[in-house]
């Protein structure tokens, strides 16, 4: 199965990291990228929509028909913010987005990258954590051919990306230690591309991934 995908985030280092893997991978057919800013790339596969409002699909989602997967790579800090403005850009976003694909792409299988830390049993201290673990319950119960929670944690950039945390650059050159030491909590954004391609075409046998299970599954 030939895989149409919508992504977002193209502009985070997350979403570009997806993305090139999107873009090199010959099983991938045609990306869609939804973004508040343009890529900077150009590639024959891709096609992007310049969108600002994601709380507002109504102007784009005539053109959010034909797809069969979604990587969802959108996301905020909850650094300094409230719990609503958190939830909002959070979980209300993240909700509202597949509710639109939903009826629109029937086969869709949707990947959503939270984060280590996750916790789903709402049982967590930290608020960030809560939020990410109620949207990802309700993306899991809300009717998708698949779904599937992506947790990375200490994440390696793919050579050649542009969108890189501007404080990436102090703490990079740990990631062959962490990876040494703790394999449980590093790895790369190829792995992470990988395996959300994977998912999509074969399916796997967990519905949440942490870092383990994303090393995993971009093997198969």
């Amino acid at each position: 199965m030939k895989l149409r995908v919508i992504l977002t985030g193209a502009t985070g280092m997350v979403g570009e990291g997806v993305l090139l893997e999107c873009l090199n991978s010959p099983e991938v057919e045609q990306v869609l990228s939804i973004s508040r800013r343009p890529s900077g790339r150009s590639h024959p596969k891709l096609r992007e929509i310049i969108h600002s409002d994601f709380q507002n699909l109504a102007p784009v989602q005539d053109q959010l028909t034909g797809y069969n997967a979604c990587f969802f790579c959108l996301g905020v800090s909850s650094v300094g913010m409230k719990e609503p403005e958190y939830r909002r850009l959070t979980q209300d976003l993240t909700l509202h987005f597949a509710q639109t694909l939903l009826p629109r792409n029937p086969g869709l299988t949707f990947c959503y990258v939270s984060g280590a830390g996750t916790d789903d049993t709402l049982r967590s201290r930290q608020m960030w954590a809560r939020v990410k673990g109620e949207t990802e319950n309700a993306l899991r119960v809300m009717g998708f051919r698949q779904a599937y929670m992506f947790r990375p944690g200490f994440l390696k950039t793919t050579p050649g990306q542009r969108h890189v945390l501007s404080y990436y650059k102090y703490f990079s050159w740990l990631y062959p230690v962490v990876r040494g030491l703790a394999p449980k909590y590093a790895s790369t954004l190829v792995e992470l591309g990988q395996a959300m391609l994977h998912v999509s075409q074969r399916g796997y046998a967990k519905p949440v991934l942490e870092v383990a299970d994303i090393v995993a599954a971009a093997k198969k």
